[in-house]
């Protein structure tokens, strides 16, 4: 049997402050799931959920981009794209989603988001549009479950959800799936705690991010 063709395109954005090995290991794993061609990890410039000081990134666009593409450089799948940071203002999903569209018109889309994102999807900026550009890719983590979700987004789940990628095949946009979950319950505020605790953390980066890390004193 021929082996099908990989024509889907993976896109997750985040502030990746910094980046670690379970966003690195969840994506590959989508990748490998849905037979995807490529997945874009995408750097936010200015998130518009995270505008309080407390939530705001603690790196530079600059530094937090140069970390993503030295975390995608040992896999050939995942590549490392700019687009928001240097984009002037918010980054909103529904602007990056557009123009990646018209980049890729025969592309499917596939937004890769976490349960906290889903949680507060429907506040999203457009986020109607958003699902008629794309499926929205939901992986799951340690201690989430959808049961904790609000009325809101179990009603959109009830709406979209896609029982497995056969569901999908078929579609150009629209529908939900959630991926099997990977087992890192770690997130980059946590790392970050550990760094100016001096505490060990170096279990959830590449070698090349901490040395990154260290030679620039960040999160101290």
């Amino acid at each position: 049997m021929a082996k099908q063709k990989k024509t889907g395109l993976g896109l997750f954005g985040g502030t990746f402050d910094p980046i670690h090995c379970g966003h690195i290991q969840s994506v590959q794993s989508v990748a490998s799931w849905l037979n995807l061609e490529k997945v874009l990890i995408i750097p936010a410039h200015i998130p518009p959920h995270k505008s309080s000081s407390d939530t705001s990134p603690h790196a530079s666009s600059e530094q937090r981009a140069t970390m993503v593409e030295l975390a995608c450089q040992h896999h050939p799948v995942l590549a490392c794209d700019r687009r928001e940071i240097k984009r002037a203002g918010y980054s909103y999903t529904v602007d990056t989603l557009k123009q990646l569209k018209q980049e890729n018109p025969d592309k499917v889309l596939y937004f890769i988001i976490g349960m906290d994102s889903l949680q507060s999807f429907t506040t999203w900026h457009q986020h109607e549009e958003i699902l008629t550009l794309c499926h929205l890719v939901v992986n799951t983590r340690p201690n989430y479950c959808i049961s904790q979700l609000n009325e809101a987004t179990k009603a959109l789940i009830d709406s979209r959800c896609a029982q497995n990628t056969n569901a999908v095949s078929h579609e150009i946009a629209g529908k939900i799936l959630f991926a099997n979950p990977i087992h890192i319950d770690i997130s980059s505020s946590q790392i970050r705690q550990r760094i100016q605790n001096e505490l060990p953390y170096q279990q959830w980066l590449s070698s090349e991010i901490i040395e990154f890390i260290n030679k620039n004193q960040l999160y101290r």
